[in-house]
């Protein structure tokens, strides 16, 4: 098929995959004239993803609230899809009044619309994986777990039960609907450890206690756990250690520790990422190894916006000795 241009991104369409090039991105003449007075635009370049996707693009769906700043929730859900090849799906669970500062108000979604808008994309715009973020309510977490009782698809679970400023956004009661109900139908669940304590009654600080707490969500029914430990690893260490505990056993995921505060979404990121690789229809393990990868990147080119804890880079690359896509492999190998 001959080429064509779609706004200022080039895409090369064939009948086996569509590459999407790494390129800077170019400024339009008043970003130019604003770059020039010295704002913030002249900062750094903005890349694209080098990635290869295939055509149609598998489609990812999030099933979270929304953050208004853009940092967390289906907003930096979308964006994550995004960069990694993925066509993004949302249902809104809960909205809320937020921005990097803190949580203002947070109002859930009434059950019935939030099925509706479930029940319309899951017939229309399949999803080769979900996610799940804040689901505010114990009634709404098991109206969305009788739906996923149905997926054929891999579900990962991010137990959101308070935000990066410290506001609740799950009831006592909501986090024992999410270990009760949700929890035995995920591929992974991928707590903190302030979320991995709550959900296993155990305390969680240090690594030891947050392997000991992956053990005993496996017990409760998970059938794969992610704890996310960045904030138990040691600066001097110079490593961020997550703990995956899958069949019986415990191992480290271990990257670069980013010494920084703009922390905003990163587990909704991160899961989102590990949805998005799922989608390409890696391997678990894979999956949350090259989403780690690319989340050390984000953090790490951390744009600095607002005047709180600010979001990571979705923008940032993803990095190329990251597993390709299987279906863009079985595509490209014919």
């Amino acid at each position: 098929m001959p080429e064509r241009r779609v706004g200022r991104e080039e895409h090369r369409f064939t009948d086996r995959a569509v590459a999407v090039s790494r390129r800077v991105a170019r400024p339009s003449s008043s970003h130019r004239r604003f770059a020039s007075s010295g704002g913030a635009l002249s900062r750094r370049p903005v890349y694209m993803a080098n990635v290869a996707v295939p055509s149609p693009p598998p489609i990812a769906l999030t099933i979270a609230g929304s953050d208004p700043s853009g940092g967390a929730g289906i907003q930096a859900d979308l964006k994550t899809f995004h960069q990694h090849g993925v066509y993004g799906t949302a249902v809104i669970t809960l909205l809320t009044a937020q921005s990097t500062r803190g949580v203002t108000r947070v109002d859930p979604s009434a059950i019935d619309l939030v099925l509706a808008q479930l029940d319309v994309l899951l017939d229309d715009l399949a999803p080769a994986a979900a996610k799940t973020g804040a689901l505010g309510t114990p009634e709404l977490i098991e109206a969305v777990a009788d739906r996923a009782r149905g997926f054929t698809f891999p579900l990962v679970v991010d137990p959101v039960l308070i935000s990066k400023h410290g506001a609740p956004l799950a009831t006592v009661d909501a986090q024992r609907a999410i270990a009760r109900e949700l929890m035995p139908l995920a591929a992974v669940i991928t707590p903190n450890a302030h979320e991995a304590a709550a959900l296993s009654g155990r305390e969680v600080k240090t690594l030891a206690q947050a392997a000991d707490a992956a053990r005993a969500l496996l017990d409760l029914g998970a059938r794969a756990v992610l704890v996310k430990g960045a904030t138990l690893s040691t600066a001097s260490d110079g490593r961020a250690i997550d703990l995956f505990a899958h069949d019986g056993t415990v191992e480290e995921i271990a990257d670069e520790l980013i010494a920084t505060h703009h922390t905003h979404g990163t587990g909704c990121t991160f899961s989102a990422a590990i949805a998005a690789q799922l989608a390409h229809g890696l391997a678990l393990d894979q999956a949350i190894r090259a989403a780690k990868a690319w989340l050390v990147e984000a953090l790490r080119r951390a744009p600095g916006i607002g005047h709180g804890i600010g979001p990571v880079d979705h923008f940032a690359p993803v990095r190329a000795e990251a597993p390709a896509s299987r279906a863009a492999q079985r595509l490209a190998s014919g």
